[in-house]
């Protein structure tokens, strides 16, 4: 599928440990809610004669979907999927909340693995209270762990699934809780085993009327003839709702409506010949969502709630945060009317929107406290479907440049950056190559920034190769945005631990620097000194070093001896030597640049403090003890008063002292800081955490180096039991503490 390079496989890494179990005490936050629940509809009913029972069908331990009852195969253009399926599993869900039958209710719009992912990490920290550490992968998978062992009653709702193959290894398990999904397609959950397929048709002709009667109670005239027009709209909700907003809006009653309705059905028909075996007409809701765009032309000759719904027919259904439409200057420029025009003020772009809601065309929901506008997947398709190219094309512009206005520039696990991807992979998806018009849109590149700040490590690769790919195709190989798309992509292939497949994209992007900018440019040696990395962490050690060093002769001959640049890939190079196990070469080039780091930075310099790090394991590894306690110990304090005691560098740095002191033979003062340090990840990661278990391990050794043989077995005792219950069988770390039980209990 993509082209010009070729990609390598990595082994998957193992997955984390489980989240520990949370406390009981209220205090402790729970229950847990979490997810934009979508609001009850206008009108809304609980559909008691033809909803699924959903209680019983879906117990604990339970899988259900629901799924249109009937559909055409019309893809978004088939009305009948708009049957009330997320209304029902909002409604469940609320009822399960209310009556604290769940303590954890995660609500998952599942518009791509992306939407998951992030759900899934913001469940897990507002379940556990704090940032846990790690990619959205390895959240993702401990939080899917703690669901499966934990006993707290818990429901996860994954609304609007669109590809079975986003959760791909994403499913959530377990007897205590229950998982509800929503799609328009029940295809999408082939090769599920075990979900309870549960469809969604229309409202019976009882309920119907219930909900035609409830929604026109301002004037009872209106009511008039409400019977027959429930029987022609064959009681599907969506065009029942867009009918009801249209009479409530207007002076029309439910005759005159239906008068209206059948006639413009027979022109449709007659216009579009319409497929016999599909039934003889279409469907009601194919009528009715033209008698509402009319009536929002009623309500806003000026053209405004006109301009909201085409911008809002291109973005996520779901949700689309409400401040792209009002709170940017693209947006109100479009519903301004085009270039030169005054844009239009924010009430305006409001009115327009009451205007579509009380059209029945989109709804604001205002449940949360960031509104959001969400409107039906096939009335966006018939919008988009009746605009002409040229007003297509300014709508993708306007909805990119709005939606790259309202992206935040600050924390990147805030609500708002997930709103905005989903809503740029749905224009991308409509706009196919308009956002390439003269280059590719900066909002493209916004939205992988996002994905990584977001440590949403497998999307990114999965995004960054595709734009690289499109901009290859469209743009060319030597446009400046597919070498750029090309550097993300290789910094995601790292990022997610795959650097035999970042590799050949430095490479390429190498060369394309050297025959675009010359060896000697500044982009090219950093290109140069990307690839390194690369290699290093690939494991092709001698390829790296002779990279490595060319790049540092660039720096130091372009930039100077002392460019910090230049000291960076000095850094680099070092860390390739010690790797290589030329220990006194590494040493060499950190001793050289620790003074320069020392003399222009100062030394206590972030920078410094790490290039004193790389000297101290260097000369640890050369078996020179001596050197590197000394150069360990001014690392742990310029550390621990720069970053505070509980930071994990701080933690770690003094257990590599720990680890130096081992080496020496100084037994007390290793024991001494091993306790010190396992006390420490264990403060700050948990008792559970890899990085806990394996400073733990350290500490057993080192008690059985001291003779303290009980101690060592006792730990390595607790150690292996909990490796055994969070890590994989075949983990490094579990078979080591496994291998060194059993010889210190046979010895």
């Amino acid at each position: 599928m993509h082209r010009g390079v070729p990609a390598g496989t990595s082994p998957q890494p193992p997955p984390p440990p489980p989240l520990p179990e949370p406390p009981l005490a209220e205090e402790a936050g729970w229950p847990v809610r979490c997810g934009a629940i979508p609001a009850p509809a206008d009108g809304y009913i609980g559909r008691l004669e033809t909803a699924p029972s959903l209680a019983p069908a879906l117990p604990p331990g339970g899988l259900a979907a629901l799924v249109p009852a009937r559909t055409t195969g019309g893809g978004s253009r088939d009305w009948r999927t708009s049957c009330g399926k997320t209304q029902l599993a909002a409604g469940f869900a609320e009822s399960l909340w209310q009556a604290r039958e769940v303590d954890l209710l995660v609500w998952v719009a599942a518009t791509s693995r992306a939407a998951v992912l992030s759900a899934y990490r913001a469940a897990a920290d507002q379940a556990v209270g704090g940032d846990l550490p790690g990619d959205a992968e390895a959240v993702a998978a401990r939080f899917l762990s703690w669901l499966t062992d934990t006993t707290r009653p818990w429901l996860v709702v994954l609304d609007g699934l669109a590809d079975g193959a986003d959760l791909g290894g994403l499913w959530p398990e377990g007897s205590a809780g229950r998982v509800l999904v929503t799609t328009a397609d029940a295809a999408t959950l082939t090769g599920q085993p075990g979900t309870h397929l549960l469809p969604v048709g229309m409202f019976s002709p009882r309920e119907a009327l219930s909900y035609l009667m409830g929604r026109l109670t301002a004037d009872p005239d209106q009511r008039i003839g409400a019977i027959d027009l429930v029987k022609d709209l064959g009681c599907e909700p969506l065009a029942l709702a867009q009918a009801s907003a249209v009479i409530a809006s207007s002076s029309l009653s439910c005759r005159d409506y239906r008068d209206y309705f059948v006639r413009r059905r027979e022109q449709l028909t007659d216009a579009v010949g319409w497929d016999e075996a599909a039934g003889g007409e279409p469907s009601a809701a194919a009528v009715t969502w033209t008698f509402s765009v009319e009536q929002a032309d009623r309500l806003s000759p000026d053209g405004t709630a006109q301009a909201v719904l085409a911008l809002a027919a291109l973005l996520d259904g779901l949700g689309t945060p409400a401040v792209v439409f009002t709170a940017t200057a693209a947006a109100r420029a479009y519903v301004a009317g085009g270039a030169g025009r005054p844009r239009a003020t924010p009430e305006r772009v409001q009115a327009g929107v009451r205007v579509l809601e009380r059209a029945g065309l989109l709804a604001m929901d205002v449940a949360d406290t960031q509104p959001v506008m969400r409107m039906s997947p096939s009335v966006q398709a018939a919008v988009r479907a009746a605009m002409p190219d040229a007003m297509l094309d300014r709508t993708v512009r306007a909805a990119a440049d709005a939606l790259l206005e309202a992206w935040p520039d600050g924390d990147q696990r805030d609500w708002l950056p997930g709103e905005l991807r989903s809503s740029t992979a749905s224009l991308q998806e409509v706009a196919g190559d308009l956002l390439w018009a003269g280059g590719c849109h900066p909002l493209l590149r916004r939205a992988g920034r996002s994905l990584d700040s977001a440590r949403l490590t497998g999307p990114a690769v999965d995004y960054w190769r595709d734009l690289a790919t499109i901009n290859d195709r469209l743009l060319g190989s030597g446009h400046a945005d597919t070498l750029i798309a090309g550097e993300h992509l290789a910094a995601a292939y790292l990022t997610a631990g795959r650097p035999a497949e970042a590799v050949p994209w430095c490479q390429w992007i190498l060369a394309k620097r050297v025959h675009g900018l010359g060896p000697d440019h500044p982009s090219t040696i950093a290109a140069r000194l990307d690839l390194g990395h690369a290699l290093s962490a690939a494991g092709q050690i001698g390829d790296a070093i002779t990279v490595l060093d060319t790049a540092a002769g660039d720096y130091e001959r372009v930039c100077g001896p002392d460019h910090l640049d230049t000291l960076a890939t000095q850094d680099e190079l070092a860390d390739a030597y010690r790797s290589a196990g030329q220990f006194e070469d590494a040493i060499l080039i950190s001793r050289r640049t620790l003074a320069s780091r020392e003399r222009i930075q100062g030394a206590q310099h972030p920078d410094t403090t790490r290039t004193r790090q790389h000297l101290a394991d260097s000369y640890l590894s050369a078996d020179r003890v001596k050197e590197a306690i000394a150069q360990y110990k001014k690392v742990l304090a310029d550390t621990e008063r720069a970053l505070g005691p509980d930071n994990l560098d701080t933690i770690a740095a003094r257990g590599k002292l720990g680890s130096a002191y081992h080496q020496a033979g100084k037994m007390a003062s290793a024991l001494q800081l091993f306790e010190q340090a396992r006390t420490g990840y264990e403060r700050v990661l948990g008792s559970d955490h890899p990085d806990t278990l394996a400073r733990s391990a350290s500490l057993a050794h080192a008690y059985y180096a001291a003779g303290r043989l009980t101690d060592a077995s006792t730990l390595l005792r607790d150690i292996y039991a909990r490796c055994e219950r969070t890590l994989p069988a075949d983990d490094a770390l579990t078979q080591q503490v496994r291998d060194s039980l059993t010889n210190i209990v046979g010895s």
